[in-house]
């Protein structure tokens, strides 16, 4: 049995991972926001997310309760990813750049308060296992 696994900790997990993402590709935009001709990219995660959630398909999903079960539905094979988008149609500078570093500055301050917050949960979370385990 895995001390650490389930359905909160997987979402905590894929949540923590799209922040790292997100980090990455916030800090490429600040890098080359003088670069010529550059475009810069953001992360989606969260419509994503909606979208799969919102699901008004109203079709048959199966839960799957072992690895070896078969898929039981359209998309329930499909799990939330993040994707990196690239913005080609805006420029925002002469040199056909379209980082507007303030935007990015406080997109990077938004993540980081975000990331903070996920961590402190998970840590709650091992606090809360590690409490049981130990029985005091």
């Amino acid at each position: 049995m895995k001390l650490l696994s389930g359905a909160s900790f997987d979402r905590l997990q894929g949540a923590i991972d799209t922040s790292n993402l997100r980090q990455k590709v916030i800090s490429n935009n600040i890098a080359n926001a003088e670069t010529p001709n550059f475009k810069r990219s953001e992360v989606a995660f969260e419509t994503i997310l909606e979208q799969e959630m919102s699901g008004d398909s109203g079709s048959l999903v199966g839960n799957r309760t072992d690895p070896r079960h078969f898929y039981i539905g359209p998309n329930s094979a499909s799990t939330s990813t993040p994707q990196v988008n690239t913005d080609q149609n805006t420029t925002y500078n002469n040199n056909l750049n379209n980082v507007d570093i303030d935007r990015e500055m406080s997109q990077l301050a938004q993540n980081q308060l975000k990331y903070n917050a996920l961590i402190q949960q998970l840590n709650h979370d091992i606090k809360m296992k590690r409490l049981v385990v130990e029985g005091r």
